[in-house]
């Protein structure tokens, strides 16, 4: 299923992430407000019944996201952590 960044769905989820972030990015040390993504932890490929679900999603900046890109089990756990320390 190829995403569809206009799906309502879609945007829900992107917003209800970016809102629980505080629109900053979550990377340790970033905190960059500016052209913010929304990456799924779990990838989108290979979990697609949390495709929308919000605890599996983080707001990254481009930059991180970029860095991260082939790497992204290697950061699993440190999101988790960061999203759960959420209230």
């Amino acid at each position: 299923m190829r995403r569809d960044y206009n799906d309502p769905e879609y945007k829900k989820f992107r917003m209800h992430v970016l809102k629980r972030d505080c629109f900053k990015c979550q990377m340790p040390n970033c905190k960059n407000i500016k052209d913010l993504h929304v990456h799924h932890i779990k990838t989108w490929s290979n979990a697609s019944s949390l495709r929308f679900e919000p605890s599996n999603g983080i707001t990254l900046c481009r930059h991180c996201h970029k860095s991260i890109t082939g790497k992204e089990t290697h950061y699993e756990n440190l999101f988790r952590e960061i999203i759960n320390g959420k209230v």
